[in-house]
Protein backbone atom coordinates (compact mmCIF):
# COMPACT_ATOMS: atom_id res chain seq x y z
CA UNK A 1 0.00 0.00 0.00
CA UNK A 2 1.10 3.56 -0.61
CA UNK A 3 1.93 5.46 2.55
CA UNK A 4 2.16 9.20 2.87
CA UNK A 5 2.14 10.93 6.20
CA UNK A 6 3.48 14.28 7.35
CA UNK A 7 2.51 15.59 10.74
CA UNK A 8 1.95 19.32 10.95
CA UNK A 9 0.96 20.79 14.28
CA UNK A 10 1.47 24.50 14.98
CA UNK A 11 4.09 24.61 12.20
CA UNK A 12 7.07 26.90 12.71
CA UNK A 13 10.23 27.14 10.63
CA UNK A 14 13.09 29.52 10.04
CA UNK A 15 12.23 29.92 6.38
CA UNK A 16 8.94 29.77 4.50
CA UNK A 17 8.68 26.41 2.77
CA UNK A 18 5.93 24.17 1.40
CA UNK A 19 4.63 21.48 3.74
CA UNK A 20 1.79 18.98 3.54
CA UNK A 21 -1.49 19.86 5.22
CA UNK A 22 -1.84 17.12 7.81
CA UNK A 23 -2.48 17.70 11.51
CA UNK A 24 -2.26 14.92 14.08
CA UNK A 25 -3.18 15.75 17.66
CA UNK A 26 -1.68 13.28 20.11
CA UNK A 27 -3.38 13.11 23.50
CA UNK A 28 -3.36 10.39 26.19
CA UNK A 29 -5.72 7.46 25.50
CA UNK A 30 -7.92 6.95 22.45
CA UNK A 31 -9.48 9.98 20.77
CA UNK A 32 -10.97 10.64 17.34
CA UNK A 33 -12.51 13.19 14.98
CA UNK A 34 -15.75 12.00 13.38
CA UNK A 35 -17.13 14.98 11.41
CA UNK A 36 -15.88 18.18 9.77
CA UNK A 37 -17.36 21.38 8.29
CA UNK A 38 -16.10 24.58 6.65
CA UNK A 39 -16.47 27.80 8.61
CA UNK A 40 -17.62 31.07 7.07
CA UNK A 41 -14.11 32.50 7.49
CA UNK A 42 -12.75 29.62 5.32
CA UNK A 43 -11.25 27.73 8.24
CA UNK A 44 -12.36 24.17 9.07
CA UNK A 45 -13.87 22.80 12.27
CA UNK A 46 -13.90 19.14 13.24
CA UNK A 47 -15.56 17.38 16.18
CA UNK A 48 -15.13 14.11 17.98
CA UNK A 49 -14.13 13.11 21.46
CA UNK A 50 -11.18 13.30 23.79
CA UNK A 51 -10.47 11.48 27.04
CA UNK A 52 -8.60 13.83 29.37
CA UNK A 53 -6.75 12.34 32.30
CA UNK A 54 -7.48 13.53 35.79
CA UNK A 55 -5.02 15.87 37.48
CA UNK A 56 -6.06 15.70 41.08
CA UNK A 57 -4.61 15.13 44.52
CA UNK A 58 -5.33 11.43 44.23
CA UNK A 59 -3.45 11.17 40.92
CA UNK A 60 0.26 10.77 40.21
CA UNK A 61 2.68 13.44 41.35
CA UNK A 62 3.52 14.60 37.83
CA UNK A 63 -0.13 14.66 36.70
CA UNK A 64 0.42 11.94 34.08
CA UNK A 65 -1.07 8.47 34.27
CA UNK A 66 1.30 5.77 33.08
CA UNK A 67 -1.31 3.16 32.26
CA UNK A 68 -5.03 2.91 31.54
CA UNK A 69 -5.79 1.02 34.75
CA UNK A 70 -4.65 3.92 36.95
CA UNK A 71 -6.63 6.28 34.74
CA UNK A 72 -9.86 4.26 34.91
CA UNK A 73 -9.52 3.92 38.66
CA UNK A 74 -9.27 7.71 38.97
CA UNK A 75 -12.42 8.59 37.03
CA UNK A 76 -15.05 10.76 38.67
CA UNK A 77 -18.18 12.50 37.42
CA UNK A 78 -15.99 15.22 35.89
CA UNK A 79 -13.72 12.93 33.89
CA UNK A 80 -14.30 10.69 30.89
CA UNK A 81 -15.09 11.15 27.20
CA UNK A 82 -15.79 14.77 26.31
CA UNK A 83 -17.12 16.31 23.12
CA UNK A 84 -14.18 18.09 21.51
CA UNK A 85 -14.01 20.76 18.79
CA UNK A 86 -10.92 21.81 16.82
CA UNK A 87 -10.75 24.76 14.41
CA UNK A 88 -7.93 24.83 11.85
CA UNK A 89 -6.79 27.75 9.69
CA UNK A 90 -5.61 27.81 6.08
CA UNK A 91 -1.95 27.51 7.10
CA UNK A 92 -2.55 24.28 9.03
CA UNK A 93 -2.50 26.15 12.32
CA UNK A 94 -4.87 25.29 15.15
CA UNK A 95 -6.96 28.38 15.90
CA UNK A 96 -9.26 26.93 18.55
CA UNK A 97 -9.56 23.79 20.67
CA UNK A 98 -12.33 23.27 23.17
CA UNK A 99 -13.85 20.41 25.13
CA UNK A 100 -17.57 20.68 25.86
CA UNK A 101 -18.12 19.74 29.49
CA UNK A 102 -21.56 18.35 30.38
CA UNK A 103 -22.92 16.68 33.48
CA UNK A 104 -22.51 13.29 31.79
CA UNK A 105 -19.74 11.73 29.71
CA UNK A 106 -20.49 12.48 26.04
CA UNK A 107 -19.00 11.96 22.58
CA UNK A 108 -19.70 14.09 19.48
CA UNK A 109 -20.63 12.36 16.23
CA UNK A 110 -21.56 15.29 14.00
CA UNK A 111 -21.34 19.05 13.50
CA UNK A 112 -23.21 21.55 11.32
CA UNK A 113 -22.72 25.29 10.90
CA UNK A 114 -25.37 27.83 11.86
CA UNK A 115 -26.28 30.98 9.91
CA UNK A 116 -24.13 33.14 12.25
CA UNK A 117 -21.02 30.92 11.98
CA UNK A 118 -21.79 29.06 15.16
CA UNK A 119 -22.10 25.32 15.61
CA UNK A 120 -24.72 22.72 16.42
CA UNK A 121 -23.09 19.51 17.61
CA UNK A 122 -24.84 16.21 18.10
CA UNK A 123 -23.77 13.17 20.07
CA UNK A 124 -24.70 10.86 22.85
CA UNK A 125 -23.86 10.35 26.49
CA UNK A 126 -22.15 7.15 27.49
CA UNK A 127 -25.12 6.13 29.62
CA UNK A 128 -27.53 6.09 26.69
CA UNK A 129 -28.99 9.59 26.18
CA UNK A 130 -28.80 11.86 23.14
CA UNK A 131 -27.22 15.32 23.18
CA UNK A 132 -27.59 18.49 21.09
CA UNK A 133 -25.27 21.42 21.86
CA UNK A 134 -25.40 24.92 20.34
CA UNK A 135 -22.18 26.97 20.34
CA UNK A 136 -21.32 30.46 19.18
CA UNK A 137 -18.44 31.18 16.80
CA UNK A 138 -15.94 31.01 19.69
CA UNK A 139 -17.35 27.68 20.86
CA UNK A 140 -19.09 29.15 23.90
CA UNK A 141 -22.20 27.20 24.82
CA UNK A 142 -25.55 28.77 23.90
CA UNK A 143 -27.79 25.82 24.69
CA UNK A 144 -27.61 22.11 25.30
CA UNK A 145 -30.30 19.46 25.47
CA UNK A 146 -29.94 15.95 26.84
CA UNK A 147 -32.92 13.89 25.71
CA UNK A 148 -34.11 10.51 24.53
CA UNK A 149 -36.07 7.50 25.71
CA UNK A 150 -35.77 5.61 29.01
CA UNK A 151 -33.81 3.02 27.04
CA UNK A 152 -30.34 2.94 25.51
CA UNK A 153 -30.13 5.51 22.67
CA UNK A 154 -27.27 6.18 20.28
CA UNK A 155 -26.64 8.87 17.69
CA UNK A 156 -25.03 8.22 14.31
CA UNK A 157 -25.43 11.52 12.45
CA UNK A 158 -26.69 15.10 12.65
CA UNK A 159 -28.14 16.63 9.47
CA UNK A 160 -28.70 20.35 8.81
CA UNK A 161 -32.16 21.13 7.45
CA UNK A 162 -33.09 24.04 5.20
CA UNK A 163 -34.92 25.89 7.98
CA UNK A 164 -31.73 26.02 10.07
CA UNK A 165 -32.83 23.22 12.35
CA UNK A 166 -31.27 19.80 12.60
CA UNK A 167 -32.30 16.19 12.44
CA UNK A 168 -30.71 13.69 14.81
CA UNK A 169 -30.42 10.20 13.35
CA UNK A 170 -29.70 7.17 15.50
CA UNK A 171 -31.16 4.18 17.26
CA UNK A 172 -33.08 3.35 20.42
CA UNK A 173 -33.51 0.07 22.21
CA UNK A 174 -37.06 -1.24 21.85
CA UNK A 175 -39.32 -0.47 24.82
CA UNK A 176 -40.69 -3.40 26.79
CA UNK A 177 -43.26 -3.41 29.59
CA UNK A 178 -41.86 -3.94 33.06
CA UNK A 179 -43.82 -7.16 33.41
CA UNK A 180 -42.07 -8.67 30.39
CA UNK A 181 -39.34 -11.14 31.29
CA UNK A 182 -36.03 -10.18 29.69
CA UNK A 183 -35.43 -13.59 28.18
CA UNK A 184 -39.03 -14.12 27.08
CA UNK A 185 -39.08 -10.73 25.40
CA UNK A 186 -35.82 -11.13 23.50
CA UNK A 187 -32.52 -9.28 23.71
CA UNK A 188 -31.13 -6.23 21.94
CA UNK A 189 -33.86 -5.31 19.43
CA UNK A 190 -33.70 -1.63 18.50
CA UNK A 191 -35.47 0.89 16.26
CA UNK A 192 -34.54 3.82 14.01
CA UNK A 193 -34.80 6.91 16.20
CA UNK A 194 -35.27 10.42 14.73
CA UNK A 195 -35.49 13.76 16.53
CA UNK A 196 -36.02 17.16 14.89
CA UNK A 197 -34.84 20.39 16.53
CA UNK A 198 -35.35 24.02 15.61
CA UNK A 199 -32.36 26.32 15.07
CA UNK A 200 -32.83 27.54 18.66
CA UNK A 201 -32.51 24.06 20.11
CA UNK A 202 -36.23 23.39 20.62
CA UNK A 203 -37.25 19.74 20.30
CA UNK A 204 -40.05 19.61 17.68
CA UNK A 205 -40.64 15.87 17.57
CA UNK A 206 -39.07 12.45 18.20
CA UNK A 207 -40.24 9.24 16.54
CA UNK A 208 -39.22 5.62 16.17
CA UNK A 209 -39.47 3.34 13.13
CA UNK A 210 -38.43 -0.13 12.15
CA UNK A 211 -39.18 -3.80 11.92
CA UNK A 212 -39.27 -6.70 14.39
CA UNK A 213 -35.49 -6.95 13.87
CA UNK A 214 -32.66 -4.69 15.05
CA UNK A 215 -32.92 -1.38 13.19
CA UNK A 216 -30.65 1.67 13.34
CA UNK A 217 -30.70 5.06 11.63
CA UNK A 218 -27.41 5.81 9.85
CA UNK A 219 -27.84 9.08 7.90
CA UNK A 220 -30.45 11.35 6.31
CA UNK A 221 -30.95 13.74 3.37
CA UNK A 222 -33.69 16.33 2.83
CA UNK A 223 -35.62 16.27 -0.45
CA UNK A 224 -36.74 19.36 -2.37
CA UNK A 225 -40.33 18.92 -1.14
CA UNK A 226 -39.21 18.95 2.50
CA UNK A 227 -39.62 15.24 3.07
CA UNK A 228 -36.65 13.37 4.49
CA UNK A 229 -35.03 10.16 3.26
CA UNK A 230 -33.35 8.09 5.95
CA UNK A 231 -30.66 5.48 5.36
CA UNK A 232 -30.86 2.73 7.95
CA UNK A 233 -29.45 -0.64 8.84
CA UNK A 234 -31.40 -3.80 9.71
CA UNK A 235 -29.72 -6.74 11.40
CA UNK A 236 -31.05 -10.20 12.10
CA UNK A 237 -28.55 -12.64 13.53
CA UNK A 238 -25.55 -12.52 11.18
CA UNK A 239 -27.58 -10.97 8.36
CA UNK A 240 -27.23 -7.25 7.58
CA UNK A 241 -29.54 -5.35 5.20
CA UNK A 242 -29.66 -1.59 4.50
CA UNK A 243 -33.07 0.09 4.58
CA UNK A 244 -34.34 3.40 3.25
CA UNK A 245 -37.17 5.26 4.94
CA UNK A 246 -39.01 8.34 3.69
CA UNK A 247 -40.88 10.54 6.18
CA UNK A 248 -42.69 13.86 6.02
CA UNK A 249 -41.41 17.05 7.64
CA UNK A 250 -43.38 16.05 10.72
CA UNK A 251 -41.95 12.54 10.81
CA UNK A 252 -44.91 10.62 9.36
CA UNK A 253 -43.78 7.50 7.50
CA UNK A 254 -44.32 7.55 3.72
CA UNK A 255 -42.52 4.31 2.87
CA UNK A 256 -39.89 1.89 4.19
CA UNK A 257 -37.85 -0.25 1.81
CA UNK A 258 -35.20 -2.98 2.23
CA UNK A 259 -32.19 -2.98 -0.12
CA UNK A 260 -31.56 -6.61 -0.95
CA UNK A 261 -28.15 -8.07 -1.73
CA UNK A 262 -26.61 -11.48 -2.15
CA UNK A 263 -24.13 -10.79 0.62
CA UNK A 264 -24.26 -8.93 3.93
CA UNK A 265 -24.41 -5.22 3.21
CA UNK A 266 -23.58 -2.30 5.51
CA UNK A 267 -25.02 1.21 5.21
CA UNK A 268 -22.68 4.22 5.55
CA UNK A 269 -23.99 7.42 3.92
CA UNK A 270 -26.84 9.00 1.92
CA UNK A 271 -26.24 12.06 -0.26
CA UNK A 272 -28.78 14.25 -2.08
CA UNK A 273 -27.53 15.08 -5.57
CA UNK A 274 -28.06 18.28 -7.51
CA UNK A 275 -30.47 16.42 -9.83
CA UNK A 276 -32.70 15.74 -6.78
CA UNK A 277 -31.88 12.05 -6.69
CA UNK A 278 -29.89 10.34 -3.95
CA UNK A 279 -26.71 8.26 -3.68
CA UNK A 280 -26.26 5.58 -1.03
CA UNK A 281 -22.76 4.52 0.04
CA UNK A 282 -22.80 0.88 1.13
CA UNK A 283 -20.22 -1.85 1.56
CA UNK A 284 -20.85 -5.47 0.70
CA UNK A 285 -18.81 -8.59 1.45
CA UNK A 286 -17.35 -10.42 -1.56
CA UNK A 287 -16.67 -14.16 -1.89
CA UNK A 288 -13.51 -13.74 0.20
CA UNK A 289 -15.55 -11.91 2.87
CA UNK A 290 -13.77 -8.62 2.09
CA UNK A 291 -15.84 -5.45 2.14
CA UNK A 292 -16.28 -3.86 -1.29
CA UNK A 293 -17.80 -0.45 -2.04
CA UNK A 294 -21.35 -0.51 -3.43
CA UNK A 295 -23.02 2.70 -4.63
CA UNK A 296 -26.72 3.04 -5.41
CA UNK A 297 -28.53 5.93 -7.05
CA UNK A 298 -32.24 6.13 -6.19
CA UNK A 299 -35.09 8.55 -6.79
CA UNK A 300 -37.68 9.86 -4.35
CA UNK A 301 -39.99 6.92 -5.13
CA UNK A 302 -37.30 4.37 -4.08
CA UNK A 303 -36.58 3.33 -7.70
CA UNK A 304 -32.98 2.19 -8.16
CA UNK A 305 -31.46 4.15 -11.05
CA UNK A 306 -27.88 2.87 -10.80
CA UNK A 307 -26.27 0.07 -8.78
CA UNK A 308 -22.51 -0.41 -9.00
CA UNK A 309 -19.91 -2.29 -6.99
CA UNK A 310 -16.33 -1.01 -7.07
CA UNK A 311 -13.98 -3.95 -6.79
CA UNK A 312 -10.60 -3.33 -5.18
CA UNK A 313 -7.67 -5.47 -4.08
CA UNK A 314 -8.26 -4.62 -0.45
CA UNK A 315 -11.29 -4.47 1.79
CA UNK A 316 -12.67 -0.94 1.31
CA UNK A 317 -15.57 1.24 2.38
CA UNK A 318 -16.59 4.89 1.92
CA UNK A 319 -17.79 6.37 5.22
CA UNK A 320 -18.70 9.74 3.67
CA UNK A 321 -19.40 11.05 0.15
CA UNK A 322 -19.98 14.50 -1.35
CA UNK A 323 -20.75 15.85 -4.84
CA UNK A 324 -18.63 18.40 -6.72
CA UNK A 325 -20.35 21.06 -8.82
CA UNK A 326 -19.40 19.13 -12.00
CA UNK A 327 -21.19 15.98 -10.81
CA UNK A 328 -18.12 14.04 -9.71
CA UNK A 329 -18.37 12.18 -6.41
CA UNK A 330 -15.60 12.23 -3.81
CA UNK A 331 -15.58 9.77 -0.94
CA UNK A 332 -13.40 9.00 2.05
CA UNK A 333 -13.24 5.95 4.25
CA UNK A 334 -11.10 2.98 5.14
CA UNK A 335 -8.97 0.53 3.16
CA UNK A 336 -7.64 -2.55 4.91
CA UNK A 337 -5.00 -5.12 3.95
CA UNK A 338 -3.60 -8.04 5.91
CA UNK A 339 -1.47 -5.86 8.16
CA UNK A 340 -3.06 -2.46 8.70
CA UNK A 341 -5.71 0.05 7.65
CA UNK A 342 -5.29 3.39 5.88
CA UNK A 343 -7.44 6.40 5.20
CA UNK A 344 -9.02 6.01 1.75
CA UNK A 345 -9.94 8.80 -0.68
CA UNK A 346 -11.75 8.08 -3.97
CA UNK A 347 -12.89 10.21 -6.89
CA UNK A 348 -15.66 8.89 -9.17
CA UNK A 349 -17.60 10.29 -12.10
CA UNK A 350 -21.38 10.70 -12.06
CA UNK A 351 -21.80 7.09 -13.26
CA UNK A 352 -19.65 5.83 -10.35
CA UNK A 353 -16.66 5.03 -12.54
CA UNK A 354 -13.48 5.14 -10.45
CA UNK A 355 -11.21 7.98 -11.63
CA UNK A 356 -8.50 7.87 -8.97
CA UNK A 357 -7.85 6.84 -5.39
CA UNK A 358 -5.24 7.52 -2.71
CA UNK A 359 -4.32 5.81 0.57
CA UNK A 360 -2.93 7.76 3.52
CA UNK A 361 -1.55 6.41 6.75
CA UNK A 362 1.19 4.75 8.74
CA UNK A 363 1.94 1.11 9.53
CA UNK A 364 -0.84 1.01 12.11
CA UNK A 365 -4.56 1.84 12.08
CA UNK A 366 -5.65 4.98 10.21
CA UNK A 367 -9.10 5.90 8.97
CA UNK A 368 -11.04 8.75 7.35
CA UNK A 369 -14.57 9.25 8.72
CA UNK A 370 -15.89 12.47 7.19
CA UNK A 371 -15.19 15.08 4.53
CA UNK A 372 -16.33 18.54 3.51
CA UNK A 373 -15.84 20.11 0.06
CA UNK A 374 -14.38 23.57 0.59
CA UNK A 375 -15.15 26.77 -1.32
CA UNK A 376 -12.04 26.33 -3.52
CA UNK A 377 -12.83 22.68 -4.36
CA UNK A 378 -10.27 21.39 -1.90
CA UNK A 379 -11.38 18.70 0.54
CA UNK A 380 -11.19 18.75 4.33
CA UNK A 381 -11.04 15.32 5.95
CA UNK A 382 -11.35 14.17 9.57
CA UNK A 383 -10.40 10.82 11.05
CA UNK A 384 -7.91 8.99 13.21
CA UNK A 385 -4.20 8.21 13.02
CA UNK A 386 -2.29 5.65 15.07
CA UNK A 387 1.46 5.94 15.51
CA UNK A 388 3.54 2.92 14.61
CA UNK A 389 3.83 0.52 17.55
CA UNK A 390 1.15 2.46 19.46
CA UNK A 391 -2.27 1.26 20.57
CA UNK A 392 -3.82 4.72 20.95
CA UNK A 393 -5.72 6.48 18.17
CA UNK A 394 -5.15 10.21 17.64
CA UNK A 395 -7.26 12.97 16.08
CA UNK A 396 -6.36 13.61 12.43
CA UNK A 397 -7.23 16.41 9.98
CA UNK A 398 -5.94 16.58 6.40
CA UNK A 399 -6.67 18.75 3.39
CA UNK A 400 -6.68 17.27 -0.13
CA UNK A 401 -6.75 18.82 -3.59
CA UNK A 402 -9.57 17.86 -5.96
CA UNK A 403 -7.20 15.24 -7.44
CA UNK A 404 -6.88 13.71 -3.94
CA UNK A 405 -3.24 14.69 -3.46
CA UNK A 406 -2.46 16.21 -0.10
CA UNK A 407 -2.47 20.01 -0.20
CA UNK A 408 0.84 21.81 0.17
CA UNK A 409 0.85 25.07 2.08
CA UNK A 410 3.61 27.64 2.39
CA UNK A 411 4.12 28.35 6.04
CA UNK A 412 4.70 32.02 6.78
CA UNK A 413 5.21 31.67 10.49
CA UNK A 414 8.67 31.76 12.07
CA UNK A 415 10.23 30.69 15.32
CA UNK A 416 8.26 33.62 16.77
CA UNK A 417 5.25 31.34 17.34
CA UNK A 418 7.30 28.86 19.34
CA UNK A 419 8.99 31.71 21.18
CA UNK A 420 5.56 33.02 22.23
CA UNK A 421 4.50 29.58 23.40
CA UNK A 422 7.66 29.14 25.47
CA UNK A 423 7.15 32.56 27.07
CA UNK A 424 3.67 31.49 28.10
CA UNK A 425 4.82 28.05 29.26
CA UNK A 426 7.53 29.47 31.53
CA UNK A 427 5.86 32.75 32.50
CA UNK A 428 6.13 31.95 36.23
CA UNK A 429 9.84 31.11 36.01
CA UNK A 430 10.49 34.24 33.96
CA UNK A 431 8.63 36.38 36.49
CA UNK A 432 10.65 34.78 39.31
CA UNK A 433 13.89 35.50 37.36
CA UNK A 434 14.79 31.82 37.21
CA UNK A 435 15.41 31.85 33.45
CA UNK A 436 15.18 33.94 30.33
CA UNK A 437 14.18 32.89 26.81
CA UNK A 438 15.50 34.43 23.61
CA UNK A 439 13.81 34.56 20.22
CA UNK A 440 16.31 32.02 18.83
CA UNK A 441 14.67 29.52 21.25
CA UNK A 442 17.63 29.46 23.62
CA UNK A 443 16.94 29.23 27.35
CA UNK A 444 19.40 30.67 29.85
CA UNK A 445 19.27 29.87 33.58
CA UNK A 446 19.83 33.13 35.48
CA UNK A 447 19.01 32.34 39.10
CA UNK A 448 22.06 32.41 41.41
CA UNK A 449 21.12 29.03 42.93
CA UNK A 450 21.37 27.41 39.50
CA UNK A 451 25.01 28.37 38.83
CA UNK A 452 27.90 25.99 39.51
CA UNK A 453 30.59 26.66 42.04
CA UNK A 454 34.17 27.03 40.82
CA UNK A 455 35.39 23.73 39.36
CA UNK A 456 32.13 21.88 40.25
CA UNK A 457 29.91 19.82 37.92
CA UNK A 458 27.88 17.67 40.35
CA UNK A 459 24.30 18.96 40.57
CA UNK A 460 23.14 20.49 43.82
CA UNK A 461 19.73 19.73 45.36
CA UNK A 462 18.50 23.15 44.20
CA UNK A 463 19.59 22.46 40.64
CA UNK A 464 17.95 19.01 40.68
CA UNK A 465 14.68 20.40 41.97
CA UNK A 466 14.63 23.08 39.30
CA UNK A 467 15.50 20.65 36.47
CA UNK A 468 12.73 18.32 37.58
CA UNK A 469 10.09 21.06 37.39
CA UNK A 470 11.65 22.50 34.23
CA UNK A 471 11.58 19.17 32.37
CA UNK A 472 7.98 18.50 33.44
CA UNK A 473 7.02 21.58 31.40
CA UNK A 474 9.51 21.53 28.55
CA UNK A 475 9.47 17.84 27.60
CA UNK A 476 5.68 17.51 27.07
CA UNK A 477 5.80 20.67 24.93
CA UNK A 478 8.62 19.23 22.81
CA UNK A 479 6.94 15.84 22.59
CA UNK A 480 3.68 17.39 21.46
CA UNK A 481 5.60 19.00 18.58
CA UNK A 482 8.15 16.22 18.18
CA UNK A 483 8.02 16.15 14.38
CA UNK A 484 9.10 19.78 14.24
CA UNK A 485 12.09 19.75 16.59
CA UNK A 486 15.35 18.12 15.63
CA UNK A 487 17.46 18.69 18.74
CA UNK A 488 17.41 19.88 22.32
CA UNK A 489 20.99 21.02 22.90
CA UNK A 490 22.26 21.22 26.48
CA UNK A 491 25.46 23.24 26.66
CA UNK A 492 27.83 23.49 29.60
CA UNK A 493 29.73 26.75 30.22
CA UNK A 494 32.57 27.93 32.44
CA UNK A 495 34.24 31.14 33.47
CA UNK A 496 37.63 31.84 31.93
CA UNK A 497 39.93 31.33 34.92
CA UNK A 498 41.74 28.08 35.79
CA UNK A 499 44.25 28.65 38.55
CA UNK A 500 47.74 29.41 37.33
CA UNK A 501 47.44 27.38 34.10
CA UNK A 502 48.37 29.00 30.82
CA UNK A 503 45.70 29.77 28.25
CA UNK A 504 45.91 26.46 26.38
CA UNK A 505 45.71 24.29 29.51
CA UNK A 506 43.00 26.50 30.97
CA UNK A 507 40.87 26.23 27.83
CA UNK A 508 41.19 22.42 27.64
CA UNK A 509 40.44 21.96 31.35
CA UNK A 510 37.46 24.28 31.11
CA UNK A 511 36.25 22.40 28.03
CA UNK A 512 36.31 19.17 30.01
CA UNK A 513 34.50 20.84 32.93
CA UNK A 514 31.82 22.34 30.67
CA UNK A 515 31.23 18.91 29.11
CA UNK A 516 30.81 17.39 32.57
CA UNK A 517 28.26 20.07 33.47
CA UNK A 518 26.34 19.32 30.30
CA UNK A 519 26.58 15.57 30.94
CA UNK A 520 25.38 15.79 34.55
CA UNK A 521 22.36 17.88 33.45
CA UNK A 522 21.44 15.55 30.59
CA UNK A 523 21.91 12.50 32.81
CA UNK A 524 19.60 13.82 35.51
CA UNK A 525 16.82 14.81 33.08
CA UNK A 526 17.15 11.54 31.15
CA UNK A 527 17.22 9.21 34.15
CA UNK A 528 14.11 10.72 35.74
CA UNK A 529 11.91 9.79 32.73
CA UNK A 530 9.97 6.63 31.88
CA UNK A 531 11.33 4.24 29.27
CA UNK A 532 9.15 5.58 26.45
CA UNK A 533 10.35 9.14 27.02
CA UNK A 534 13.96 7.94 27.34
CA UNK A 535 13.77 6.34 23.89
CA UNK A 536 12.43 9.57 22.44
CA UNK A 537 15.04 11.70 24.26
CA UNK A 538 17.84 9.48 22.96
CA UNK A 539 17.09 10.89 19.49
CA UNK A 540 16.60 14.47 20.64
CA UNK A 541 19.25 15.33 23.24
CA UNK A 542 22.66 16.69 22.33
CA UNK A 543 25.32 17.68 24.82
CA UNK A 544 28.12 20.14 24.25
CA UNK A 545 30.89 21.76 26.26
CA UNK A 546 31.62 25.33 25.23
CA UNK A 547 34.37 26.06 27.78
CA UNK A 548 34.45 29.86 28.29
CA UNK A 549 33.64 30.76 24.66
CA UNK A 550 30.18 32.03 25.69
CA UNK A 551 31.04 33.57 29.02
CA UNK A 552 28.69 36.24 30.37
CA UNK A 553 29.92 39.82 29.88
CA UNK A 554 28.39 42.66 31.88
CA UNK A 555 29.58 46.23 31.16
CA UNK A 556 32.66 44.94 29.33
CA UNK A 557 33.64 42.71 32.26
CA UNK A 558 33.24 38.97 32.68
CA UNK A 559 30.66 37.93 35.27
CA UNK A 560 32.42 34.77 36.36
CA UNK A 561 29.62 33.53 38.60
CA UNK A 562 26.97 33.79 35.86
CA UNK A 563 29.30 32.14 33.35
CA UNK A 564 29.36 28.86 35.36
CA UNK A 565 26.09 27.50 34.01
CA UNK A 566 24.23 25.29 31.58
CA UNK A 567 21.96 26.57 28.82
CA UNK A 568 19.36 24.98 26.53
CA UNK A 569 18.57 25.59 22.89
CA UNK A 570 15.78 24.12 20.76
CA UNK A 571 16.82 23.45 17.17
CA UNK A 572 14.19 23.07 14.43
Amino acid sequence: MHYLLTIILLISSLYAKPVLFSIIIDEPFNNALLDIAEDFDRSMSAVGFIKPYKKGTDGPVDGVYRNAFDYLASLSSSNGSLMHLIKVGSQAEIELRKSITLSQFAEAFGVVKTHNNGYIIGGNTLDGSLVVVGLDTNANMIFHKIFGTPNQDKMNKIHLLRDGGVLIIGSSTTSKPQTNSLFKGGLGLSDIYLSRFSSRGELLWSKKYGSPEDDSGVDAAEAEDGSIVILGQKSSGSSKTPTILRVTQNGEKIWLYDIKGEKNTTAHKILKLRDNNFVLSLSQANDLNKEQIRLLKIDLQKNILLDKTIYTNYASMLKDIKEFSDGKIVGVGIVEDTYNTDGLAMLLDSKFKLLTQEHYGSDARDAFYALTILHNSQIGVAGIHTDKESQESNMWIVKLDSNLKMVQVTQKTTTTSFYAQLLELFKDEIAAKKLQIREDLSIELIDKSLYFNVGEFVLTSAQKLFLEKFSLKLLPFLKKNKELFKTLEVSGHTSSEWGSSDFSKGYIKNTELSMKRSFSTISYIFNTQNIETKKWLSELLKGSGLSFSKRVIVQDNEDKEKSRRVSFKILL
